[in-house]
């Protein structure tokens, strides 16, 4: 079983070997010597390190408090959530599932090993509570794949105490400085480890080895440079994503789930820059990726809505085991979830999708268009959605109320979400008009987002009635819900005409 440590350190560089005095550090009652550690880490990889351009590191490590495997995941500079696993002699199923949506069916291999001679240091308030560890690392490296080389350098880190304040590394930073301690080049000790033992090239620099689809593109100029520019950010995101809905992550699965209807979007908005031929089986793919991450999604958002609207009734209007029903009704298909969806990004067809689009952006399928001015291509795109939008818009206010009303309204929120994405793509070209379209989109699709999932809401409320009224329960309560949803679709419609005409007025596409 893993389990997840936040970890928060820094690391530094020193002329001298040892760590400068740190008692005199604000809030710093004592710093007291734990002795010194033997840590020896194994690092794996892919041979073409994967995971080292991703800023992850996956190794196996003896030695110190606590041995094991340890997958470490970026947050932001400075912070990493390490994953923890008992000490095996293969990779853990739980770790490498982690990390599958950059490894593909690439082998892990064991690239790197350092061996450190780790002297500790707690630093603790007047309490004795721990404020930080404080240590100094020999750390001597050796490559194990990919060349031969070997390194050895000595390195200072502090990590912060679980839960405690991160500016207090700042005031860390501070004495240390002054000592003349400087922040390390290095983000990690495997990434320096990488960079001094790795092959040198002709030229006398350590090479790099680049995985194939992953080049570093420049800013962008043309059309077709902002299409890809966009469709790599959203690549990129289900790529980052992967682990996090592996592990449940809160919000995880809506924004991996955006980011295949943003790529599906694109593709469809920006047709005159990438070929359609090309990308149209790509989108079929992400549909289907987007209807499995979708499967528990929808059911939860219509669950929030009914329990929020329950709880909101005096208890006089609440007759009959609501509640109850309520929650049967929005476990029914949770069941193994998780597991399923788990298998989805394990499937072949999945890593198939991930090698498809990188395929797709490192020889993209241009057009002739591509190659024009965003200033009139990307405009162009975004001009057609945005009457798509209007003719559908237009088209509901002629309806009257009703089912065929609802499915136009439905349709036209489909249309402002995919204008809304195409907007994101061309903002960085176009700047303020697309970026004010993508404002309004956004509005126009909340509003009839909101009436949509008041459609839905209605329909699940009917359902259930009829079921609390075959067990013989009051099915009044109901009624009453379904009463009050009709009114809130009733004040969307009253607020559209009013939303779209100021949109209109605003529209510079």
């Amino acid at each position: 079983m893993a389990d997840t440590k936040r970890e928060i350190e820094r690391k530094y560089e020193s002329d001298d070997s040892g760590l400068p005095d740190l008692t005199g550090v604000a809030g710093v009652a004592a710093v007291l010597d734990k002795g010194v550690a033997h840590l020896d880490a194994t690092y794996y990889d892919t041979a073409d390190l994967r995971l080292a351009a991703a800023s992850l590191t996956l190794r196996r490590r003896t030695g110190g408090s606590d041995a094991g495997w340890h997958l470490k995941l970026p947050v932001a500079p400075g912070v990493r959530d390490e994953i923890r696993a008992p000490l095996s002699d293969t990779v853990p199923p739980t770790l490498a599932s982690l990390v599958r949506s950059r490894v593909r069916d690439a082998e892990l291999l064991p690239v790197v090993r350092l061996r450190s001679e780790r002297d500790v240091r707690d630093l603790v308030d007047a309490e004795g509570r721990l404020l930080a560890e404080a240590s100094v690392d020999a750390v001597r490296a050796e490559r194990l794949s990919g060349g031969s080389g070997s390194a050895q350098w000595t390195e200072i880190e502090v990590e912060l105490a679980d839960g405690g304040d991160p500016t207090f590394l700042d005031t860390v930073e501070k004495r240390l400085r002054k000592a003349g301690v400087r922040p390390s080049k290095s983000a990690s000790k495997l990434a320096r480890a990488l960079a001094e033992t790795a092959p040198r090239g002709k030229n006398g620099k350590n090479g790099k080895k680049q995985r194939k689809g992953e080049e570093s593109p420049g800013e962008p100029v043309t059309s077709g440079d902002h299409v890809l520019a966009y469709v790599r950010a959203q690549r990129d995101a289900v790529v980052e994503l992967d682990p996090a809905v592996r592990q449940d992550a809160p919000d995880s699965v809506h924004s991996m789930r955006v980011a295949t209807r943003r790529m599906r979007s694109a593709f469809r908005s920006y047709g005159k820059v990438l070929d359609r031929g090309v990308t149209d089986p790509i989108g079929a793919e992400l549909k289907w990726l987007a209807g499995e991450l979708g499967v528990d999604r929808d059911r939860e958002v219509l669950t929030e809505r009914l329990t929020a609207a329950l709880d909101d009734l005096p208890r006089t209007l609440v007759s009959g085991p609501v509640h109850t029903r309520l929650d049967t009704w929005a476990g029914a298909r949770r069941g193994g979830s998780r597991s399923r969806l788990t298998g989805v990004l394990d499937s072949k067809r999945y890593l198939t999708l991930l090698d498809t689009l990188d395929a797709l952006l490192a020889a993209p399928p241009l057009r002739k268009a591509a190659a024009g001015k965003p200033g009139k291509v990307l405009a162009k795109a975004v001009r057609k959605d945005f009457g798509k939008v209007s003719a559908l818009v237009e088209q509901a206010l002629e309806l009257a109320p009703g089912h065929d009303r609802d499915l136009a309204l439905h349709e036209a929120r489909k249309k402002a979400k995919r204008t809304r994405y195409a907007a994101e793509a061309a903002a960085p070209a176009l700047g303020d008009p697309a970026t004010a379209l993508v404002k309004s989109m956004k509005s126009l699709q909340a509003l009839l987002g909101d009436h949509q999932d008041s459609v839905m809401a209605r329909g699940t409320l009917r359902e259930l009635s009829a079921v609390a009224h075959a067990a013989g329960e009051s099915s009044f309560t109901y009624g009453v819900l379904y009463g009050r949803e009709e009114q809130r679709a009733a004040s969307a419609e009253a607020e559209l005409p009013g939303v779209w005409k100021e949109i209109r007025a605003g529209a510079l596409v």
